[in-house]
């Protein structure tokens, strides 16, 4: 269940945004102050449901906890899921206290410090490694500590991949090993310090064609196959990255997840017999959690500058990056944005929101057209569930860190 600009009537009662149960006025009570985020613990829940339902039986759903790592709701993920990504020391503490077996957690990221590395091998978490001197730090650690890594190797694909928002794969890239120098990498392991347990290829996020998705997985799986008979391995387990676009701009139409999930299971099904008791591990992040947050302001001042109208509320950019569009946006689009207290009103307006800060750069909406607001009147956010928070610079200008609730 994606959220777009047209799909906000399940959320409205008595005009007003009713989000998690409570309205924008419960919330700011409950959680002190505006600014603040809300997570829906409810949808969030039915947001996996729907994608478990429609996985094959051999493909686990792991969460990325980069995408949300608040501690609340990582922990509500990981009685749902089965193994959760990591990007740092911290997400891997949040990940270890969530209750998640260590052995379904993995750690990434091209420059791991020594810290993260020995804290990762200690645990027994997975090690995606990425290069062939970070192969060689984990085995000088393993050897230290007297423990055995559980390494899988992070691919660099030599196909590149198109309508990705994010690309991850494909020519020069600082993620992962390139696919041609694997095999090679793969029978050089120490295997009395390191246990090879899989490949982990990424290829890109936030994509929204079922078509595009389902050439990436189908690629990413024959690479795999490829280089799994190239080295003379049986891999445990191939994470075959996320991908899952949502919606969050009025044209776009969501993904189709049946047909993607259809698609991977057929994949999945024609792989050689030897390939039996491989794990298919999907990494979503984004996908999970977007569409169950909502970043709530106060207008806080109105004011005409040469017949534009602004609204100055008191949160934005140092708390939501990706909304005011300096978050990876080449042209910034408006999230989905409306007054909380007032949804409608035949008296509308065309206005600019933005945020306290001194920049140019503080943007929540512009140029939309909107009931007219008061100083008072609460902006919602929608869609705000995945980088949001700890995406972005929350101390810029020496701001407050804004609160975070999960109901």
């Amino acid at each position: 269940m994606n959220i777009n600009q047209t799909d906000f009537q399940e959320l409205i009662v008595n005009n007003q945004l009713v989000f998690a149960g409570k309205t924008a006025s419960e919330i700011i009570n409950i959680a002190g102050d505006s600014p603040c985020y809300i997570y829906d613990r409810h949808m969030i829940s039915r947001t996996i449901e729907q994608v478990k339902r429609l996985l094959p039986n051999r493909v686990h759903l792991h969460y990325a906890v980069k995408a949300n790592p608040m501690s609340a709701l990582v922990s509500h993920i990981a009685s749902q899921v089965n193994g959760l990504d990591v990007a740092s020391h911290k997400e891997l503490m949040i990940a270890l206290s969530s209750g998640m077996p260590a052995n379904k957690v993995s750690l990434a990221g091209p420059g791991k410090s020594d810290k993260e590395l020995v804290a990762a091998l200690t645990a027994g978490v997975v090690i995606n490694v990425e290069s062939e001197s970070e192969l060689a730090r984990v085995s000088v650690h393993a050897k230290e500590i007297g423990k055995k890594a559980n390494i899988a190797l992070r691919v660099n694909p030599a196909f590149h991949i198109r309508g990705a928002g994010m690309k991850m794969t494909g020519g020069a890239k600082p993620f992962g090993v390139d696919s041609e120098k694997v095999p090679k990498l793969i029978q050089s392991i120490n295997r009395e310090y390191c246990h090879f347990v899989g490949f982990h290829i990424f290829c890109g996020s936030q994509i929204l064609s079922a078509e595009l998705l389902s050439d990436v997985y189908q690629r990413t799986i024959s690479l795999a196959v490829e280089l799994s008979n190239a080295a003379k391995v049986i891999p445990k387990q191939i994470n075959i990255g996320g991908g899952f676009g949502v919606t969050y701009f009025q044209h776009e139409k969501p993904l189709d997840i049946a047909r993607v999930c259809s698609n991977l299971a057929i994949y999945i099904d024609k792989l050689p017999p030897a390939f039996t008791k491989t794990e298919f591990h999907l990494e979503l992040g984004r996908y999970l959690v977007a569409q169950a947050g909502l970043y709530l302001t106060k207008v806080i001042d109105k004011k005409v500058s040469r017949e534009k109208k602004f609204l100055v509320c008191d949160g934005g950019m140092h708390h939501h990056l990706a909304n005011s569009g300096n978050f990876g946006q080449v042209i910034r689009k408006n999230y989905p944005v409306l007054i909380a207290n007032k949804v409608d009103s035949k008296f509308k307006e065309e206005v600019n929101i933005v945020g306290p800060l001194c920049t140019p750069l503080d943007i929540i909406a512009t140029n939309i057209n909107i009931p007219s607001a008061n100083v008072g009147d609460h902006i919602a956010i929608l869609m705000s569930g995945a980088y949001g928070a700890t995406a972005s610079p929350q101390s810029f200008l020496s701001r407050e860190q804004v609160t975070e609730l999960l109901l």
